[in-house]
């Protein structure tokens, strides 16, 4: 029962969050700004305040793609939030161009977030064949390397946390102090970005409840030793 209440949790969690982003998402897409500005224009103002003129921003592939790339230095919107006037696709565009702005002062956690990539990917990869070799034939060494990736990975998704809290924090305060969004627009902005913050505490959260399900086999597994 406790195993299937488990795979329940891990399962319905993101499940959860992804329908709650796109429910809100699609809501306040129907809503559009006062100040009648594209999200490419507002992603563009923001940056231009902001002396990031040297940062691209371009149309993007998919829904909700949008994002950040610090290496080639672009915003990329997905096509409605690129073209739209909405109050979904300005919360969205000037979350990306917070990304920027953290980039541009090297935010702490952004910068380790960026150097726990390449070990974050190897163990996320790496992780399982461990586990499945200690598992198999009770190797609790192997099993416990196992962990140690899995734990790099779980690392990366708790770092990812304060960048995008942070990025969301800077996008309400350009688009406000801008004058970009006004007086309901704001609540509705606050909204969006909650919804889509609550994605990345999900997927935080199933990384550590996996985590701690794999620390408590372990244990198991010396005790039988």
């Amino acid at each position: 029962m406790g195993f299937l209440v488990y795979f329940l949790l891990i399962a319905l969690i993101p499940i959860w969050a992804q329908m709650r982003v796109k429910s809100t998402f699609k809501k306040y897409s129907r809503v559009a700004t006062t100040s009648g500005m594209t999200g490419r224009e507002m992603a563009r103002k923001i940056l231009d305040e902001n002396g990031l003129f040297d940062v691209k921003v371009v149309e993007g592939r998919g829904f909700l793609s949008d994002h950040y790339n610090p290496v080639t230095k672009t915003v990329a919107l997905s096509p409605d939030n690129y073209h739209g006037h909405s109050v979904a696709g300005a919360a969205v565009a000037a979350h990306e161009v917070g990304h920027a702005i953290q980039d541009a002062e090297s935010y702490a956690f952004l910068r380790f977030r960026h150097a726990l990539v390449p070990v974050a990917n190897i163990g996320s990869n790496m992780s399982w064949i461990f586990l499945l070799i200690g598992m198999f034939t009770q190797m609790t060494g192997m099993f416990l390397l196992g962990i140690i990736l899995m734990a790099a990975g779980v690392v990366f998704q708790l770092i990812t946390l304060p960048v995008e809290f942070n990025a969301s924090s800077r996008a309400m305060n350009q688009i406000v102090s801008l004058g970009l969004i006004r007086n309901e627009e704001e609540r509705h902005a606050k909204k969006v970005l909650n919804a889509a913050a609550m994605t990345y505490v999900a997927a935080a959260a199933v990384a550590v409840i996996e985590l701690l399900r794999l620390v408590l086999i372990f244990t198991g597994m010396q005790g039988e030793d």
